[in-house]
């Protein structure tokens, strides 16, 4: 996926006129969040899962090597192949050197953001191999060629028409005067015409929602099965995974799956958590008969105990998105590449370089509540102030910044145009109580109303309160 986020303030005044996908974030903002509140409300020891979680993270991270090298080994030893690469490169050649030695026509793949983090999909497709989504979101934004808009429902940006025109316009072996009104006609259709390609496929691809050390065994996490069908049904199963989803034991594990289906979508836990480990045993009834994993740097060491350390123990549960008004105003796609939300926009300069991305500084109102509901308690306020901050030492204050900084520095200049401003606005406003429109602020009023002050500046508050 090439990245556009040098236009994130382009795509989000495009975003903010789209009535379709204003009306799907809407629903967004009334679903998992509260799902997620009502989760957490009937398990009384969440904070001390959170502490537990992120103890977990950051030891394993302080230890990474080695925990990569003890999966490694048990991997081996259970009669699976480990591929270390570097980079997007490695990997999509390590994939394809997999499929040209299986003979593969056909993959199915599980949805994993790491496969669209290094594309594969076109990789396999321009090298005559047909990659399949099998992930009812994925499946249906292949058909309309379009990324991903969020880390959990990748296809949340769209409405149930648009998914009906979509399989309208996909399957053109059906009959076209067939009923596509309800969540159900859509979900059987895509299960028809999917059917037969997870029998023909010749491989499979899935990503990972953890790795673990002790037993060399894959966690994958799912509420539709389709990753399942994926691993244990074609000859192959390849899993793809970024270094830092290592954990020690199966201890270990269940503790961030407690976290992760409650802070994801406001389950107990997901309808399917598998766990697979290594190729087919002759006793076994099922499953591939080789197995292999590619662990992917693509980066991620470079971020190891710098300013950024902490963005390595997320585990894409999806709610600081979720629970973002930034996000909930302009959707996933607005931010240019494959992560989107708040960890997104630390994360995605981080990846791809300040130079592509470091603007995403700047998708937030640093409200916190990013942190707040984070499982891992990340600082992503801090990081996104951090990546404000490297932008600015490289482009230099632009005159707004520069007019701020010089009456900032002058007390008494701030405390005198700060009241005037509180008194004009004051008087302006007492007749409605609030602005639709302020010059200079369009950016505010244009999503919502700007209350008019009723009393003094905070200052003054604060210095007649103090003096009582």
């Amino acid at each position: 996926m090439e990245a556009s986020c040098r236009n994130f303030a382009a795509n989000s005044r495009a975003a903010l006129k789209n009535d379709t996908l204003q009306e799907a974030l809407a629903r967004l903002a009334h679903g998992f969040p509260e799902k997620r509140r009502q989760a957490i409300a009937r398990l009384p020891e969440f904070d001390r899962l959170k502490r537990s979680g992120r103890e977990i993270k950051d030891h394993v991270l302080d230890h990474l090597d080695a925990y990569l090298e003890l999966f490694e080994a048990r991997v081996l030893e259970q009669g699976g192949h480990v591929h270390w690469a570097r980079d997007a490169a490695e990997a999509r050649g390590t994939i394809l050197g997999i499929c040209r030695a299986a003979g593969a026509r056909i993959m199915t793949k599980s949805k994993s953001m790491i496969g669209e983090e290094i594309a594969i999909n076109e990789h396999l497709e321009a090298a005559g191999v047909t990659p399949v989504e099998t992930d009812m979101g994925e499946y249906i934004i292949q058909l309309r060629s379009e990324p991903p808009s969020h880390l959990i429902a990748p296809a949340i940006h769209l409405s149930r028409e648009q998914v009906a025109d979509t399989f309208r316009d996909g399957h053109g072996n059906l009959p076209p005067d067939r009923p596509l009104e309800s969540a159900r006609d859509l979900l059987d259709e895509a299960r028809s015409q999917l059917r037969s390609r997870f029998i023909e496929a010749d491989i499979g691809l899935t990503g990972a929602n953890m790795l673990i050390a002790e037993t060399g065994s894959v966690v994958i996490v799912t509420n539709e099965g389709n990753a399942d069908l994926t691993q244990t049904l074609p000859r192959v199963h390849v899993v793809l995974a970024s270094i830092e989803k290592v954990v020690p034991t199966l201890e270990d594990a269940t503790t961030i799956l407690r976290l992760l289906a409650r802070s994801a979508t406001g389950q107990e836990i997901t309808v399917y958590t598998t766990f697979s480990s290594g190729p087919r045993r002759p006793a076994d009834p099922d499953g591939p008969e080789e197995f292999h994993v590619v662990l992917l740097d693509n980066g991620r060491t470079s971020m190891l105990g710098g300013d950024f350390h902490e963005m390595l123990t997320c585990i894409r549960c999806g709610a600081c998105l979720n629970h973002c008004p930034v996000y909930g105003a302009v959707g996933g796609h607005a931010y240019g590449w494959v992560y989107s939300g708040p960890m997104g926009a630390v994360l995605t300069p981080a990846l791809i370089g300040v130079e592509a991305a470091g603007n995403l500084g700047h998708a937030s109102t640093l409200c916190g509540r990013c942190q707040d509901v984070c499982p891992m308690d990340i600082p992503l306020p801090r990081m996104l102030r951090h990546w404000r901050r490297l932008g600015a030492e490289r482009r230099g204050a632009g005159p707004m910044i520069k007019a701020w900084a010089y009456v900032a520095r002058r007390p008494w200049l701030y405390r005198l145009l700060a009241g005037l401003a509180v008194a004009a606005l004051g008087a302006l406003g007492r007749k409605k109580g609030r602005f639709r429109r302020l010059p200079l602020a369009a950016g505010w009023t244009g999503r919502r109303d700007l209350p008019a002050p009723e009393g003094g500046t905070f200052m003054g508050l604060w210095k007649s309160r103090r003096g009582k």
